[in-house]
């Protein structure tokens, strides 16, 4: 993946809290496209091998949550956290890192990552076929700018993290907008 290159059309698979189901799971189905999440907005998309994992929970999610409104004053409309997880799972993990300002995007079944060449095995680790770590600039649904971690194979022995991290995309938001207005 790189920059102008247009986002594959995914439907995924989602689950909408929806009072009106009534009982202890008031959720229901709802399919949203990748127009959805990113048509007519500027957002940061990043995507990590697993919800629940020790770097996704612990730095990279919490870090675009808590600096959600930096990201903002660089013109992002909205931050997405994706993973090949389904929405149960995405849900439960946005619902204990209290988010309330990323949204996640379940992409269950990998197709969204696959397109895009991000789908990597992780059988080494028990996962089975996950995403590779990224981030994306996207513009419309066009990638104005990709952050992707070295190393991209399957059964890495690590989980390399920094090119992906809030703070790496932020500063190339901020050195962007530094280098337009000189």
């Amino acid at each position: 993946m790189k920059a102008g290159v247009k986002l594959p059309d995914v439907t995924f698979r989602t689950r909408v809290r929806d009072e009106s189901v009534g009982g202890p799971n008031p959720f229901r189905w709802e399919d949203k496209t990748t127009a959805d999440y990113f048509a007519g907005k500027r957002v940061v998309l990043f995507s990590l091998p697993g919800a629940f994992t020790p770097t996704c929970s612990t730095y990279q999610l919490p870090g675009f949550e808590k600096g959600f409104a930096d990201f903002q004053a660089e013109g992002i409309d909205a931050i997405y956290c994706m993973s090949v997880n389904d929405s149960f799972v995405m849900n439960k993990w946005a619902e204990s890192q209290s988010l309330k300002n990323v949204g996640v995007i379940p992409d269950g079944s990998g197709e969204f990552t696959r397109r895009i060449g991000m789908l990597v095995a992780k059988d080494n680790l028990g996962f089975g076929n996950r995403s590779w770590r990224y981030a994306a600039i996207v513009d419309n649904g066009v990638v104005e700018a990709w952050f992707e971690e070295p190393g991209l194979c399957d059964n890495h022995g690590e989980d390399p993290y920094g090119v992906s991290s809030p703070e790496t995309v932020l500063e190339h938001l901020k050195t962007a907008k530094a280098e337009v207005a000189a």
